[in-house]
């Protein structure tokens, strides 16, 4: 699809540069900036659930050995998302199983073949994230926008998201969401690339053009599909196995991609996603006798019980709308903690600072800090501001983009937002790397539809990656 002109001021000098320069040369730049940002900060973590779910497999078999004593990754006997198999007689029996779906495990599966317990899941997680900022650079160019917009969205998405703060990070839960955002950018991009009038104005579809082509395919059910939706949707499908929230994105894949219409294009994304996530039903009625995993609410009580400061009520569900308001104020209201007296936890006081009053207050400074984040999460607008962007995607009519990008987003978001937990510990709100694709897209449709970057966009962008980078920062000083 070609690249537009951009339109702001001075946009001819700010593109020209920049169109004069091989596109594959600025995505391995952009890789390669990834890669020095995800590596730089971090330090490894013991959360490794995957590497001992990968070992298992080696050994054919679902169950994880647990629980092991021994340092550091050698032991898992600290792990608290297992969900022990139990003898007749009601005792452990040493195996565990881990009710997270198995994508990362399996992609885990060669490098735990040589290094075992040893894996270095952060360096991968690097590695794969730094490819994930390749993946957007190659997706956003799917799109009628400036190569202007397509760098500085992409560096809003590598470096100005928490999906940063995921991909340094490398423990269990923030691997779980590089793989599954690597996925979906592949996904995403062949849509994309199927479908280049996605983002124009287009009237609905008329039921009777609907109802005439669902009649066509019941009499020739093979017209009804299209192989690069079909591929898009194995790939949105395989993403939805490392995150199972990312299902409800499936609007997207409705009104976006190849097929040339509705109908075509859902009933061929549909069948892709089913393959992998059929298979994950079937993974898990064949280890737990159920389709879904009953770790989920085991470990939902236990957390429930253990944690009071977080909130959250054992007579309610796993998924329960009564969780809505009180995460619904982590998601946008949750603000870092400006000249704390102590550390700020969700489940204790912590530990007294400042307790000299001649103390000075520094950036990074762990016993006396100017302001600290909050563990149980923060405000979505707060550490990615650059997000306001997409609000100018809606001034210029409705496109199928727009549409579909709008109803992934809304769906994840409000299945995350019943869940009990907002993915505490952690910084800034982790689970928006589950719709961070799709909104990638409308913060781009949204500054195109602007005129080009601009001095907003590029301060937008500017603060949400200083932001980040303070996160990313904040977190390792505080080991989380």
């Amino acid at each position: 699809m070609p690249e537009a002109p951009d339109d702001a001021p001075n946009g001819a000098s700010q593109s020209s540069w920049l169109d004069r320069l091989p596109a594959i040369g600025i995505g391995l730049a952009v890789v390669g900036i990834a890669v020095a940002a995800y590596w730089l900060p971090g330090s490894m973590r013991f959360f490794n659930h995957f590497v001992w779910q990968a070992l298992a497999f080696l050994d054919g078999r679902a169950a994880i050995t647990w629980p092991v004593d021994g340092p550091g990754l050698a032991g898992n006997a600290y792990f608290q998302d297992v969900y022990p198999v139990l003898g007749p007689d009601g005792q452990q029996t040493g195996f565990g199983l881990l009710p997270f779906p198995p994508l990362p495990a399996l992609i885990l599966v060669p490098f735990v073949a040589v290094w075992g317990l040893a894996t270095d899941v952060r360096l991968i997680s690097v590695g794969l994230g730094a490819i994930a900022a390749g993946l957007a650079w190659w997706a956003l160019g799917q799109l009628a926008i400036s190569r202007a917009i397509r760098l500085v969205t992409t560096l809003f998405f590598a470096l100005g998201t928490v999906f940063w703060y995921a991909a340094q990070l490398g423990t269990t839960w923030f691997f779980a969401h590089v793989v599954a955002v690597s996925c979906l950018l592949l996904a995403v991009g062949i849509a994309l690339g199927g479908d280049p009038r996605a983002d124009e104005p287009e009237d609905a579809p008329s039921p009777r053009a609907f109802a005439a082509g669902l009649a066509a395919g019941l009499r020739r059910p093979l017209g009804l599909l299209d192989g690069r939706q079909l591929l898009a949707g194995f790939l949105f499908g395989l993403a939805c196995t490392a995150r199972l929230t990312i299902v409800f994105g499936a609007p997207f894949f409705m009104f976006v991609g190849s097929g040339g219409s509705m109908l075509r294009r859902s009933v061929s994304a549909g069948l892709g996603a089913a393959i992998p996530i059929g298979l994950l039903l079937v993974y898990n009625l064949a280890t737990t006798g159920h389709f879904v995993h009953p770790g989920y609410d085991y470990l939902y009580h236990l957390e429930a019980t253990g944690y009071p400061g977080l909130h959250y009520n054992p007579a309610w569900s796993v998924e329960d709308v009564r969780y809505i308001p009180q995460n619904l104020r982590i998601m946008f209201l949750s603000a870092p903690v400006i000249l704390p007296d102590v550390v700020p936890s969700s489940v204790s006081a912590g530990r007294a600072l400042c307790v000299d009053p001649g103390a000075v207050r520094g950036l990074f400074d762990g016993d006396c800090p100017i302001a600290l984040p909050r563990d149980v999460g923060m405000s979505l607008i707060l550490t990615s501001p650059a997000y306001l962007l997409a609000l100018a995607a809606f001034v210029q009519g409705r496109s199928r983009l727009v549409i579909g990008s709008t109803l992934a987003i809304v769906a994840i978001a409000v299945v995350n937002l019943m869940h009990f937990s907002q993915g505490w510990v952690q910084f800034g709100y982790r689970f928006s790397n589950d719709f961070v694709v799709f909104a990638m897209l409308l913060v781009a449709v949204g500054m195109s539809r602007r005129g080009g970057v601009g001095l907003v966009g590029i301060g937008l962008v500017a603060v949400s990656i200083a932001i980040n980078a303070w996160g990313v920062i904040w977190g390792n000083i505080q080991g989380w």
